[in-house]
């Protein structure tokens, strides 16, 4: 029952969130176009469900093939645009990410997809991230949110996420799977959005 009460949630509340914030959006898109050159959106390939990739939706934060020097964003990256230092700030830059959880790629709340470069470091156990949708806010979300600022102060910021950070974060994903409740996603959702305004 949890799993169809958890989809229907996500719908609904996806596709609700959607249509309030719409004119917001429109603006936002408008504003990330005037900032700096390139499109509104950025995609990006990240490992879902049953391992299978999918296509995660985000409006631009930085400039354009900004990915090509780096996946991971690091202290004040120069990468990252004006307009994209607010929208990252308040996570704004997510919500492209409701047209994959009404598409099914995600789940409002769920383990943070990871691109594929990292996923292939997981082992057996850990691997278990990989039998629920992805979602857009967790436990390691929460506990993570000041990620960049931590890799920003480390001297080589990719086997900081590797060897501290991932297994963290790896370690709370598996505590959200033992607990996962309609209760534990309502609780995830309320804290991250005291989290990100206060």
């Amino acid at each position: 029952m949890y799993p169809f009460l958890k989809r229907i949630f996500d719908i609904v509340s996806a596709f609700f969130v959607l249509v309030l914030l719409a004119p917001i959006m429109i603006v936002i898109a408008i504003v990330i176009v005037l900032d700096s050159k390139g499109g509104v959106f950025y995609k990006q390939e990240r490992i879902g469900k049953d391992q299978i990739p999918f296509g995660l939706f985000k409006f631009r934060s930085m400039k354009s093939n900004a990915d090509k020097t780096g996946q991971i964003t690091i202290g004040a990256d120069a990468r990252i645009t004006k307009v994209g230092r607010f929208i990252r700030k308040y996570k704004i830059d997510e919500l492209p990410q409701l047209i994959n959880i009404i598409k099914g790629d995600m789940s409002v709340v769920g383990p943070r997809p990871e691109v594929a470069k990292y996923v292939q470091l997981y082992n057996k156990e850990q691997l278990n991230v990989l039998s629920v949708r992805p979602g857009l806010t967790d436990f390691a979300s929460l506990e993570f949110i000041n990620e960049q600022e931590i890799l920003g102060k480390a001297e080589d910021p990719d086997k900081t996420y590797i060897e501290i950070i991932m297994p963290a974060k790896l370690a709370l994903n598996k505590k959200y799977l033992e607990e996962r409740s309609l209760g534990t996603d309502f609780k995830i959702i309320f804290q991250t959005i005291f989290k990100i305004f206060k």
